[in-house]
């Protein structure tokens, strides 16, 4: 469930509303439109690379007795908390708007550290496509359904009671009550199964485990080679998931079409998120990945014909076809490889990858944007990534037909 109730936060807060909120104050405030979606790149960058040196020690933590779950409470109710705190922010307060933002992100991006790690706990290797993806896949229903309730809102006018900026502070609350509704299950019936031997000093053990972890992953070449071809290509998809609303106002999408088309790639996802699951179960986990992979690669590229709204529909439907896909077979084909009793360490390596990669990605997006102007040029730019993704998982080792 969990997947489900951080699902209201990805879709309203991190897609669909706040970056549309936010450049219209920036642009308020005579900040540009390209620098407005440079601004937005930065702020994300900085919240990925605070996570990122975060995960590693956090992690190791976790994988002492009974830490697991306390630790994913924590994070959830600082993402919780923040994320009501935006509704808060005095709408001609971009920079508070963004700080606030910020530590909604780490509230968000830590705690799913903690949930990626615990699959190894509640599933076994020939169960963990399929429990991954229909994770995601529910969590993009859930999405659907949370986002239904902002467009109710958007499309009556609050029923006639709010403007635009009420209407973005109360999505902002209903992400909040989403996300804490649906932690409650997993807060009550998830349990920690794995774990390393309790010490006396887990604080200090962890820091010091986590060295010990840099070392241990060089002795698992699979791991290693594994989590380099991850770094890139997930940059690529955080990137265009962050940006892709920004890119679509640069265009002349307009708010209303912007969240319908944001509403369709979640449902796009529900199934095919299912459909990537099926796949690698009857093919392999591998193939599933690359396959997502290089229909990313094909989006970049497209990008460069973004002109219209149609376009942008066209590159949001191969979004939806590959996205939950791909993200949720990385975390079961990592689960697969990595040793049981250390997960959560070996998964804050996941998590720091995957998040110190999204410091890049946005980057590139922001500074290609900036020196060029537009927005379609920058977010081409990011199938390097992708490609240089692909290569490496091409060439990496099989160690199983399970993977």
């Amino acid at each position: 469930m969990y997947d489900w109730a951080n699902s209201a936060y990805g879709i309203i807060v991190t897609t669909a509303v706040l970056p549309v909120y936010f450049k219209s104050i920036a642009q308020a405030d005579n900040i540009s439109a390209a620098s407005s979606t440079a601004i937005w790149g930065y702020a994300n960058s900085f919240s990925t690379l605070l996570v990122s040196l975060l995960a590693p020690f956090l992690g190791a933590l976790a994988d002492y007795p009974n830490f697991k779950k306390r630790l994913l409470g924590i994070f959830c109710w600082l993402g919780m908390i923040t994320t009501v705190g935006l509704a808060f922010v005095p709408a001609s307060q971009w920079r508070w708007l963004l700080v606030v933002y910020v530590f909604s992100a780490i509230g968000y991006s830590a705690s799913n550290l903690f949930y990626d790690s615990f699959l190894i706990d509640i599933a076994e290797d020939k169960d963990m496509n399929r429990i991954s993806t229909h994770g995601y896949a529910y969590g993009y229903l859930g999405g659907v359904i949370a986002f239904i309730l902002f467009l109710i809102l958007q499309l009556t006018g609050g029923f006639g009671m709010l403007d635009g900026t009420g209407i973005a502070r109360w999505s902002f609350i209903i992400a909040a009550i989403w996300w804490f509704i649906f932690y409650l299950p997993l807060r009550k019936n998830v349990h920690q199964r794995y774990s390393v031997e309790p010490i006396a000093h887990p604080f200090a053990g962890s820091i010091k485990r986590v060295f010990s972890t840099i070392g241990h992953i060089k002795q698992y070449r699979q791991v290693a080679w594994f989590l380099v071809a991850y770094f890139f290509y997930i940059d690529g998809v955080d990137t265009i998931f962050t940006m892709a609303t920004a890119i679509g106002m640069d265009i002349g999408v307009k708010t209303n079409e912007l969240m319908i088309v944001m509403l369709a790639v979640q449902l796009i996802a529900f199934p095919f998120s299912i459909f990537f699951g099926w796949l690698a179960d009857k093919t392999s986990t591998r193939i599933g990945i690359l396959l997502g992979i290089s229909v990313y690669f094909i989006i970049c590229l497209y990008a460069l014909n973004l002109h219209t709204a149609r376009d942008f529909w066209i590159l949001a439907i191969l979004v939806g076809t590959s996205q939950g896909g791909l993200q949720a077979l990385s975390r079961s084909y990592f689960g697969k490889i990595i040793p049981k009793d250390s997960g959560s360490e070996f998964y804050g390596f996941y998590n720091i990858l995957g998040k110190f990669s999204a410091v890049m990605g946005p980057f590139i997006v922001a500074f290609v944007t900036q020196m060029t102007g537009k927005s379609t040029i920058g977010a081409a730019s990011i199938s390097i990534l992708f490609l240089i993704g692909l290569i490496i998982f091409l060439i990496l080792p099989r160690i199983s037909q399970k993977a």
